[in-house]
């Protein structure tokens, strides 16, 4: 199994904000407020030509550009970040979206590296992760846990998940639920593994 981190792109960020379709949301307000291009340039210090990108989506508002419009028309950030539409959440992640990142940005030999399978869904209610656990020595790896419930569903290769003082070794089609608060660890064996992992926010 070969294994590669890549790095953060510029390109999956504007795909991820475009998906917030702020221009649309700031044209909407301009029109409604009846105020030029122009006119909101003198308010916000920012050219017509630039808000005209910004409208048309060809450019992406940096965060403080976007706080200055959206105290030009009294509104919270949050109204660029909300469905206008409030439609029924229903968010695509294509499969070049994703970013692996390591386990930990400090840890010189990760136990696993992980992609967020829906990183682009507001509000869930779960985190799913595609996760890839390189074959490791024992001592190699370290124990965690977090709040909630995990589960996790073996794709291929082969993982021991220590619990408990205990080793639980799963392989192909396996898979095992169990309360994250307890520390935990994986270990990839042979020539490793890769999993669905979803955790679950604790129980009110």
């Amino acid at each position: 199994m070969t294994l590669s981190v890549t790095e953060n792109s510029e390109e999956t960020i504007q795909r991820l904000l475009s998906s917030y379709e702020l221009g649309a949301k700031l044209r909407q307000l301009r029109l409604r407020k009846k105020i030029a291009l122009v006119d909101l340039g003198r308010h916000t210090g920012l050219s017509a030509s630039m808000l005209s990108q910004l409208e048309t989506s060809k450019m992406v508002p940096t965060l403080p550009t976007l706080a200055r419009i959206a105290a030009v028309f009294d509104v919270g950030l949050e109204h660029f970040f909300d469905d206008r539409r409030r439609r029924k959440l229903f968010t695509v992640v294509r499969a070049d979206e994703r970013i692996k990142f390591p386990e930990r940005a400090d840890s010189p030999v990760p136990s696993y590296f992980f992609e967020c399978l829906a990183f682009a869904a507001q509000g869930k209610g779960m985190q799913a992760y595609l996760a890839e656990f390189p074959a490791r020595a024992a001592d190699a790896v370290k124990e965690h846990f977090h709040e909630g419930s995990e589960f996790l569903f073996m794709l291929e290769g082969s993982l021991s998940i220590h619990f408990q003082s205990e080793d639980h070794v799963l392989k192909n089609g396996d898979s095992v639920y169990f309360d994250a608060s307890e520390p935990h660890s994986y270990r990839g064996l042979k020539s490793g593994g890769r999993a669905v992992v979803i955790t679950v926010p604790p129980r009110l």
